[in-house]
């Protein structure tokens, strides 16, 4: 009975609030402020009193009341004034510069991670990718000369602009492998299109402007996944005390043994079954910064959409305008749940609290411009042959290229998140260019991608390596998926060289579709084996000899031969 009734106890007046905010460390004010939007709704005062502690503008007026002609009771005039200043002037009216600070170590610390150099980089794709050095090396220096870009003088700086790639060579040879990996490794925004998905301005599609505003959708998760990780700590200090808090009410509240004796027993584990009521916000599954920004749609529709955010921004708004304190926070939900739940729930609520102190538009935007990077992917099934006079009337065809230009040398394109220049990203085209040359490309697009890397088709020899020398390669995905059944699963060298045989020979006499050929040619091998796992007696063991990779795909070399001769 203690428990479901001390949550409800009223506070003390604000003068005695006031005494007891001037006592405590920082973390135990930022816990006492963060009170209001998950503790009782009836509990007015208290609220009130929280949101004037924790408001820049009454700190002002409580500042204000401390000069000699003040009448205040509790400001005596001989209490220090350091008492005051740390814990109610400064914390709450330097957050804007607190903020801008922490903004600029944040930019730093995403720009260090370029800092790799270019043997390193290389070192790191061949663990993953096989051969392409020309690729490995081109993305090398480009991350590289992020870095070095960072290092020159400020008159400089916005002089040098990235040197942006384009890749040319057969599908499945590494190109979109290459790029995402380098993304990886920068831990930059990156975003992978299809040049074929876009139209020109005019028709019905998505237009290339779109491009950016996906960039910075991608930005704006990867800052907030950031920030939430340094955060995280902090959030942890406060989720005991606002247990505590709804235990046994307000720290300022009932005596200190009381509050000790909950404090013990919850680090022993006694009260984890003990259930609470918690103010849920209703965006909370979106606040953990796993899904991007932490948006919920409450209709159907693309959420990179501009119409649907903003009607999205407009049902958000709506919905919190009655919002406690009349502050026009988001809606919340009352759930009871025990304290094991809970305390994943309230450290969640604390973190988009902490939160709103960093300005993450701000950075997201920053690494957007200068750390993102675009991969434009089938960007040749965008260009016509110049040796036809006719036009293309194809909507996604010359006009995607044109619009392409400006977006390439730099423009400023407008988001939900503000305007954002494209000027230093950095955008890598690809294309497998078989019935198109590079040359059939607009000449002012072929400019804006000066450094060309020519990727050559995968050879049988490159085959066996992509199932032998990456770590996490397709062999080692079969015997790890196989042994979650108990059975060992083992390929012998010389079934490994007759796959990588068949895929090489499948790619010259079928369809050239380059590393995909070996998920068909191994899944094929699999399939019998899969199936019958599952019935094995635990510790089995299972052998893939070349004479059973020859028996599994003889249909599949059959069926090749004389699909040449059907039209």
């Amino acid at each position: 009975m203690l428990l479901a009734t001390s949550a409800f106890r009223r506070g003390p007046s604000s003068s005695s609030v006031a005494r007891v905010l001037r006592q405590r460390a920082p973390p135990q004010f930022l816990s006492t402020a963060s009170t209001s939007s998950v503790g009782d709704g009836d509990d007015k005062n208290d609220d009130g009193e929280d949101d004037a502690a924790s408001s820049p503008a009454d700190v002002d007026d409580a500042a204000a009341a401390d000069s000699p002609g003040s009448s205040d009771a509790v400001d005596t005039p001989d209490e220090p004034s350091g008492v005051v200043t740390p814990d109610e002037t400064a914390q709450p009216n330097n957050d804007g510069e607190s903020a801008a600070a922490a903004s600029t170590n944040n930019n730093e610390d995403f720009l260090t991670t370029m800092s790799l150099r270019p043997t390193e980089v290389v070192n790191e794709l061949d663990r993953h990718i096989v051969g392409q050095p020309s690729a490995k090396r081109a993305v090398a220096i480009a991350m590289r000369n992020r870095w070095r870009r960072r290092q020159l003088p400020q008159e400089l700086l916005k002089e040098v602009t990235p040197r942006n790639v384009l890749m040319i060579g057969p599908t499945g040879c590494g190109k979109t492998e290459v790029a995402r990996r380098m993304a990886k490794l920068s831990d930059a925004p990156f975003l992978k299109v299809e040049a074929t998905k876009f139209t020109e301005v005019g028709y019905h599609g998505r237009d290339v402007d779109q491009i950016v505003r996906d960039l910075m959708d991608v930005s704006m998760s990867l800052t907030k996944k950031r920030q939430m990780e340094k955060l995280r700590g902090e959030a942890k200090l406060l989720v005991e005390d606002r247990i505590l808090d709804m235990l046994s009410g307000p720290e300022y509240s009932g005596t200190k043994g009381q509050r000790e004796s909950f404090r013990s027993m919850l680090r022993e584990g006694l009260l984890e079954n003990q259930e609470l009521e918690v103010d849920v916000p209703e965006n909370l599954g979106g606040a953990a910064g796993k899904d991007g920004d932490g948006t919920v749609l409450a209709f159907g529709g693309d959420s990179n959409s501009m119409n649907v955010q903003a009607m999205t921004d407009l049902m958000k708004k709506l919905g919190g305008a009655g919002g406690r304190g009349g502050r026009g926070g988001p809606p919340t939900e009352r759930k009871k749940m025990p304290i094991s739940e809970a305390r994943e729930v309230i450290l969640e609520i604390e973190l988009e609290k902490l939160l709103e102190k960093v300005d993450l538009k701000k950075e997201a935007v920053t690494a957007a411009e200068e750390t993102g990077i675009v991969f434009i992917d089938e960007i040749d099934k965008i260009c016509s042959s110049r040796d036809f006079n006719s036009k293309s009337a194809d909507a996604s065809a010359e006009g995607v290229q044109r619009d392409l230009l400006p977006l390439v040398e730099g423009t400023t394109i407008s988001t939900k998140y503000g305007n954002v220049n494209t000027d230093y990203m950095l955008f890598i085209g690809s294309g497998a260019f078989h019935a198109v040359k590079p040359s059939d490309m607009l000449p002012e697009l072929q400019g804006r991608l000066p450094i060309r890397v020519e990727l050559n088709g995968l050879t049988e020899d490159d085959l066996y390596k992509i199932l032998t020398v990456p770590e996490a390669n397709l062999v080692k995905q079969q015997i790890e998926l196989i042994k979650t059944e108990g059975v060992e699963l083992r390929f012998e060298d010389e079934a490994l060289r007759q796959i990588a045989k068949t895929a090489a020979h499948l790619n010259r006499t079928v369809e050239n579709i380059g590393a995909r050929r070996l998920h068909t040619v191994m899944e094929r091998i699999m399939e019998e084996i899969s199936f019958q796992a599952a019935e094995m007696e635990q510790e089995s063991e299972v052998v893939v000899t070349k004479d059973l990779v020859k028996e599994r795909l003889s249909d599949i070399l059959t069926k090749s031969d004389l699909s040449k001769y059907i039209l």
